[in-house]
């Protein structure tokens, strides 16, 4: 199970990291880092839900789409895990 949630976060690090360069945001990111407070707008927020969707294959259902569950890298693996269910980590 802690590998499973380790290549989560991983993968989510690396979408991350990849929306920040697409906007041109130079910032280290790490589990508990806010995004908003590293200069992630609302555009790349939904930038970003795009890419965790086609990351894990999946589509987010309107109720977890909050920005509680988009803070920081820890909360969108959290919401991840709930996702793809049980045993997933």
């Amino acid at each position: 199970m802690h590998d499973l949630t380790a290549n989560i976060q991983s993968r989510v690090l690396s979408v991350v990291r990849s929306i920040l360069r697409q906007n041109e945001i130079t910032a280290d990111v790490h589990p508990e880092s806010r995004l908003v407070d590293i200069g992630l707008s609302s555009m790349g927020m939904v930038e970003l839900m795009l890419k965790v969707e086609a990351e894990f294959d999946l589509i987010l259902p309107q109720f977890a789409i909050t920005p509680e569950n988009f803070q920081s890298v820890r909360t969108m693996e959290r919401m991840i895990r709930n996702q793809l269910g049980p045993g997933s980590g």
